[in-house]
């Protein structure tokens, strides 16, 4: 065996050396750019795209779904519920799991939209626009959002695979009608899209909660967290169901005798300024408000304005009261019925040619030429300033969105007779929550106080880590209680307008309007009555003159007048049919003795005059107890340039604006003037001399109602089985005073039906369910 050479081996050896060495650090070299390149990467996903991998993670392994809040109830003053919160299905579909989706497209619209093209649910449940939602989508569509039980049950029964019912929260509105222009409504996202829903949408509607749930490859779910839901506020407003329901039922009849275009009437507290009634005809039911016109959403008390006529005297009256300027027993020069002033003459009515009279016959007569003759002595800007601290021309700061200021300007943009025309309620727009509160400032002594219809919101409890700590406490019910004092200290915005005295002399001065002048329709029977009657003519947005045909049948009054406890406000916009005169003393004030009538009774008031026994029906007024005509003084150029001095935000503003934009529609304004000199005569006026009280308009009420037996006893009406609000009527007809236990329908009554007994004497019902 041959020997290897140690030099050779140890040669060989230093040969292949530098070659494994070579080799190694490659390897070592690889290794680490292999290292560097995973920890970059590592790096790349851990680090930099950490937060996009843990959304991606959650979104495949989590499911999060919002929990709808339950939205705040809306009470009136009793705690009655006015709009609420209930829970009904709704339809919907995961269209990957639909086998035949055209079939089933069709038999679900078949069920959720009627035969005609529209819908009972809403406007986007037709076949076509089902089969879109359901095309476009794979994992979820709607198919029909809170449909009724008679709906969702129809769904049921048919089974169909991918389609599913969940509930869903609904608005509802107990009462219907019943002061929907004041709450509002809401679209099917539960959004508030009118009214006080509008208004405090973000209070009512809450916060929604969310349900988070873990789920493997599979679907399955491994577990869920809940964050509940934060309910919205409670609202307690001011009205009093019972009595915004007589305010109602009293428009409608209005509206049915006069066949008026629109009505409204306003109650209010005269102490307090709270709105009691706000009643506005015609109107709609928020429940289906999607069947519904755009015209019949809109809140005529604050959003129109219109010229208020002689109801506007009051403030010219009063201010010259305040001013000293005269006394009611004074005596004044209506100058046989003629007054020229700069270069122009305002007359009062053609049949009135009063010489010197006393200040408060003036007003009773309605002289045009007394009132301007007051305003020229007390100049334009005392007088402008008693406007403006009367309410008029600014926003009164009511819940209620929509609310215009009205139109008055300063007088250094009057002309040189506007002093005259705006001291007879011409060039100057009003709205009939300003004029509530105008003679509600005089009832209560003269302090103005801003009108409110919102009382309290339900507070939230203290939270921690978002965890109520204590529950949430309940609404407190608020019974309107008659008063005589105002609040001290006085709410935000109340001030004096006239002293104690001139508001006292005032509203002596409006009782001798509804006894002796051209409200004699106004009268109450066992209860004092003042107010002041106003007959205004529309002007034609066409062409900016007064109309002949068109006019708006005004009263505001107060009762009771020795201690005041509401003030009214009627306001009928073109009254023209059934025989009745478009004059404020026969349209208008009829309503505000029923509207007033029942309130007082309802509220158990103390009468404060003899209760007298009717016997005959009402006549309509002599043609010598309505206010008489105006002629034409305003200067109409310069009130509807007014509007352009008005917030870009003002309804009356935007109504314009529209207008003008498009002539097809003119009609949006509703702006309105005095009667003209020479009027078209009336279809039917009497000679004979009303009746001193005129009969309650009774032609609607049931047979029920009670007879009178004597001058001091009357029959108790047999109440039961009735509702409380048809309780209500009947006792206030009767003149007694309503005392509900329980709620429900009347289940015993006392005294027992047919007892005689005196007006004013409680009866007593037991409700039950």
């Amino acid at each position: 065996m041959n020997q290897q050479n140690p030099r050779s081996f140890r040669n060989r050896a230093q040969a292949v050396f530098p070659m494994l060495r070579l080799r190694y650090w490659l390897v070592v070299g690889g290794l680490l750019v292999w290292v560097t390149l995973i920890i970059s990467k590592l790096f790349w996903l851990q680090i930099v795209r950490h937060k996009e991998f843990v959304e991606k993670a959650q979104k495949q392994q989590l499911h999060t779904f919002e929990v709808a809040p339950r939205r705040g109830v809306l009470y009136d003053r009793h705690l009655r519920e006015l709009a609420m919160t209930v829970q009904s299905d709704s339809v919907w579909a995961i269209p990957s799991e639909i086998d035949d989706k055209p079939s089933t497209v069709h038999a679900l619209a078949q069920i959720v939209h009627d035969a005609h093209g529209n819908s009972i649910i809403d406007n986007w449940t037709s076949e076509q626009q089902i089969a879109a939602r359901v095309n476009a989508s794979h994992g979820f569509a709607w198919i029909a959002r809170r449909v009724t039980p008679e709906v969702a049950a129809r769904v049921r029964a048919l089974n169909l695979k991918g389609v599913y019912l969940q509930k869903e929260f609904q608005r509802f509105y107990p009462d219907n009608e019943i002061a929907a222009q004041v709450l509002g409504y809401v679209g099917v996202d539960d959004d508030g899209l009118g009214g006080l829903e509008r208004k405090f949408d973000a209070r009512l509607h809450g916060q929604p909660g969310r349900v988070s749930a873990a789920v493997d490859a599979r679907r399955h779910v491994l577990g869920s967290t809940v964050q509940e839901p934060e309910p919205g506020e409670n609202l307690v407003l001011s009205i009093d169901e019972n009595i915004q329901f007589l305010a109602e039922r009293a428009l409608d009849q209005a509206m049915q005798r006069t066949r008026a275009a629109n009505g409204t009437v306003v109650i209010q507290d005269v102490h307090t300024g709270q709105i009691l009634a706000l009643a506005v005809r015609p109107t709609f039911n928020p429940n289906d408000f999607r069947h519904t016109t755009p015209a019949l959403l809109r809140n005529h008390a604050v959003s129109d304005v219109y010229e208020p006529g002689s109801t506007f005297k009051l403030v010219t009256y009063a201010a010259a009261l305040d001013q000293h300027i005269v006394t009611p027993d004074d005596k004044i020069d209506c100058q046989g019925g003629a007054i020229t002033f700069n270069g122009r003459t305002i007359h009062d009515d053609k049949s009135d040619h009063y010489g010197v009279i006393t200040v408060h016959e003036a007003l009773e007569h309605s002289s045009d030429v007394a009132a301007v003759k007051l305003a020229l002595r007390m100049g334009p800007d005392h007088f402008y300033e008693y406007i403006h601290n009367f309410g008029f021309g600014s926003r009164s700061g009511m819940e209620l969105p929509g609310e215009t200021r009205g139109l008055l300007r300063p007088p250094p943009k009057w002309g040189s007779t506007s002093i005259g025309s705006i001291a007879i309620g011409q060039e100057v727009a009003v709205t009939p929550l300003q004029l509530v509160s105008m003679v509600s400032t005089i009832a209560n002594g003269g302090v103005y106080l801003p009108p409110h219809i919102v009382m309290t919101a339900q507070p939230k409890p203290e939270t921690a880590n978002g965890i109520p700590s204590q529950p949430t406490p309940p609404p407190v019910a608020q019974p309107f209680d008659p008063g005589a004092d105002l609040p001290n200290p006085l709410p935000t915005g109340a001030h004096r307008v006239i002293s104690t005295m001139a508001a006292a002399q005032m509203r002596k001065m409006m009782e001798g309007v509804v006894l002796y002048g051209t409200g004699k329709q106004a009268q109450l029977n066992g209860y004092s009555s003042g107010g002041k009657t106003g007959t205004a003519q529309k002007i034609d947005p066409a062409t900016h003159k007064y109309s002949k045909t068109m006019h708006v049948a005004s009263f505001a009054g107060i009762a009771p007048v020795n201690s005041p406890v509401i003030a009214v406000a009627v306001v009928l916009d073109d009254p023209k049919g059934g025989g009745v005169s478009y004059y404020g003393g026969a349209a208008s004030a009829p309503v505000f003795t029923q509207v007033a009538q029942a309130t007082l009774e309802y509220l158990g008031v103390p009468h404060d005059v003899e209760v007298r026994t009717i016997h005959a029906p009402a006549k309509a007024p002599a043609e010598k107890d309505v206010e008489p005509e105006q002629e034409h003084t305003g200067d109409v150029s310069a009130l509807m340039a007014a509007v352009n001095d008005l917030p870009s935000d003002d309804p009356l503003r935007e109504a314009v604006d529209g207008a003008r934009a498009d002539a097809a529609a003119p009609t949006v304004i509703k702006v309105k003037a005095t009667a003209p000199q020479k009027p078209e005569p009336e279809k039917s006026k009497t000679t004979a001399a009303a009746d001193s009280k005129p009969k309650p308009d009774t032609s609607s009420t049931p047979e029920t109602v009670a007879v009178a037996l004597s001058a001091n006893t009357v029959k108790v009406p047999s109440l039961i089985g009735m509702p409380v609000r048809q309780v209500v009527e009947q006792v206030a007809i009767a003149g007694l005073i309503l005392q509900v236990d329980g709620r429900g329908l009347v289940r015993s009554q006392e005294p027992a039906a047919g007892s005689a007994v005196k007006p004013g004497t409680p009866v007593v019902v037991h409700c039950a369910r």
